[in-house]
């Protein structure tokens, strides 16, 4: 169980299987196969006497920064970054023989080969989920349950608000409210937010769309 070769499986498994349960939450199978990667990581290190109580909770403390970095303050800043460093740190630091940071009989190639794994692990955890990403997504099984697979084609009635706004440049209504700048059109009995192109338009005034910018129906008397 202490296999170099298993024990990068393992990170993989438990990288990946976190990744996937953050991008389709609720699945749970992800989360299961990771958590029993990291017991099967974790049991024979701590056997062994290898890794320590405070290694393991660097590691939950990381996953616990990059869960908030991605579902409460979204974007990637320190959170994410310090998780990412602790949940490497407990990885490697469960591998070697130290008394919390006494590092003393641990020996400089022992420590390169503990990151070695790690990294290693995590690279390939990184090539698996972009090629199951790609694999799964393209599933007419799994993938139609996580990713819209309908094509929003124009005739069938899919159409953006904005380009369906600027199809109303050049036609006449009148205004709903006072414009000063801003105010209310009706165009065959639909209301629209619009702006006067100059001055003051008074209500029931007729008005025609002049041109539509940014989102907003500019209109003249």
């Amino acid at each position: 169980m202490t296999s170099p070769i298993l024990q990068g499986i393992l990170i993989l498994v438990i990288i990946g299987g976190i990744y996937f349960e953050l991008q389709t939450p609720g699945v749970g199978f992800p989360l299961a196969a990771a958590g029993v990667a990291a017991i099967l990581y974790f049991s024979p290190l701590y056997i062994d006497g290898l890794a320590a109580n405070w290694e393991i909770i660097l590691f939950i403390i990381g996953l616990v920064l990059i869960a908030l970095e991605v579902f409460v303050i979204p974007g990637f800043g320190v959170a994410g970054a310090s998780g990412i460093i602790l949940v490497i740190t407990g990885l490697t630091l469960s591998m070697l023989d130290n008394d919390l940071f006494d590092f003393s009989g641990v020996g400089f190639n022992k420590l390169l080969e503990a990151l070695g794994i790690v990294l290693t692990g995590l690279f390939g955890s990184l090539l698996g989920i972009i090629y199951l990403s790609k694999k799964l997504l393209s599933s007419s099984v799994f993938g139609s349950k996580i990713a819209l697979q309908t094509t929003q084609d124009r005739n069938l009635g899919y159409i953006s608000v904005e380009a369906a706004l600027g199809e109303l440049v050049g036609q006449t209504g009148t205004a709903a409210t006072v414009l000063r700048p801003s105010g209310k059109i009706m165009i065959d009995d639909d209301v629209y937010d619009a702006v006067a192109e100059t001055g003051y338009i008074a209500k029931d005034t007729k008005i025609r769309v002049t041109r539509f910018l940014h989102g907003q129906l500019y209109v003249a008397k």
